[in-house]
């Protein structure tokens, strides 16, 4: 008899656990509203999401699940925008062994409150190169940037406004394992100095070992990132720089490319484009 009532009441207990476990989703997430991508740590993409929550007087549950996209969880922030000194998030809950959580939040009255949702989102990455061309007498060049975006993060941005800390930003839409590129700085006419860097550290310099050769001395563009440049407004990012040159006849000449890293305002960076064999070294 005692048998029996211990088999009856695990099997009420077993029936009952899968209703205890489950989540009532109260408040459901709306589409997102609008969408800014920041993309200004190099190492870490910033996403920021206005969403319109319908809370009702009370205590409302909210579910924001993120399941196969690549989200920092403990970078999760909620922030209400409309009545933030009335509308209260009391809790934040994460259910076991899923990629959700659950907010509490307490609403004075019926609101259609608009809230600020951001994370860091991983595998979602960007890079920068350059496209510079320089003038036949090579004293100044137009220099324009580009920005790689690359997202395989899990998630699709139908539409979202993208910004990196200078430049130009844009709205964008951009898919799950899409690559998109795009325009963000154009500074015409900076001016450049071209210098040839000799370094016996470096370089043979015994003409014995040469065998009457020539060496072939690095040559460079040297840009200062100074208002009086066009630029000096804010640290240039580092990346793949393409250099040309006009060759006067309505073309250009591809001179070569070099990788650059970050500019601070007031300091240089130098291109380099080549070897020289017109100076002699002995």
């Amino acid at each position: 008899m005692k048998l029996k009532t211990l088999l009856t009441t695990l099997l009420l207990v077993a029936l009952a656990a899968p209703a205890a476990w489950a989540r009532t989703k109260l408040v459901a997430l709306p589409e997102r509203d609008a969408t800014i991508i920041r993309l200004d740590n190099p190492n870490a993409t910033l996403i920021e999401e206005e969403r319109i929550l319908t809370l009702q007087q009370g205590l409302n549950k909210v579910d924001f699940s993120w399941k196969a996209v690549s989200i920092d969880a403990d970078s999760i922030r909620l922030t209400v925008l409309d009545h933030p000194n009335e509308v209260k998030l009391l809790n934040v809950s994460y259910p076991p062994g899923e990629p959700a959580l659950v907010w509490e939040i307490y609403s004075p009255g019926d609101y259609a409150e608009t809230v600020r949702i951001s994370y860091l989102l991983g595998n979602i990455d960007r890079l920068v190169t350059d496209k510079a061309i320089a003038d036949k007498a090579e004293t100044q060049l137009d220099l324009k940037s580009y920005l790689v975006l690359r997202n395989f993060s899990g998630e699709d941005f139908d539409t979202a406004r993208v910004l990196l800390d200078y430049g130009d930003s844009f709205e964008q839409a951009i898919a799950h394992e899409e690559t998109k590129q795009m325009l963000f700085l154009k500074a015409p006419q900076v001016p450049i100095t071209k210098v040839w860097t000799w370094d016996a550290a470096k370089l043979p310099w015994d003409p014995e070992q040469l065998e009457r050769q020539n060496i072939g001395i690095p040559v460079s563009y040297r840009i200062v990132n100074e208002t009086k440049s066009g630029l000096g407004d804010f640290a240039l990012h580092g990346g793949k720089a393409r250099l040309f040159q006009d060759d006067g006849s309505e073309s250009t000449i591809f001179l070569g490319e070099d990788h650059t890293g970050l500019v601070p305002v007031g300091q240089k960076t130098e291109l380099y484009i080549g070897d020289s064999r017109d100076i002699v070294v002995t």
